[in-house]
């Protein structure tokens, strides 16, 4: 597949991206190698090819969910470097 410059202008668009002239030369040079090797990719045989789920052979090793003793209020604000009675202080973020 061959890019164009109106397919490279639709993608670039698409993609919000801006460059010059000598820039869109090099880019439709680099997408069409792209889009060959791709293209080449339909070429290899993949029957009886299970489809690939994880990119490891290990096994999540799941627990129970078990409930346990939680952090009193006055505990976590213990080590705070600023707090008022029921909260952390933070700085404002948001105008």
């Amino acid at each position: 597949m061959k890019i164009d410059k109106e397919l490279l202008n639709k993608t670039a668009h698409l993609a919000r991206l801006e460059f010059d002239e000598n820039s869109a030369e090099q880019m439709m040079k680099d997408m069409t190698e792209i889009i060959d090797w791709v293209e080449k990719l339909n070429e290899v045989d993949t029957d009886g090819v299970e489809p690939l789920t994880t990119m490891s052979q290990e096994i999540n090793a799941l627990r129970e969910d078990e409930p346990k003793p939680h952090l009193s209020h006055e505990r976590a604000l213990e080590n705070a470097p600023k707090k008022d009675a029921d909260y952390f202080r933070v700085p404002k973020v948001l105008n």
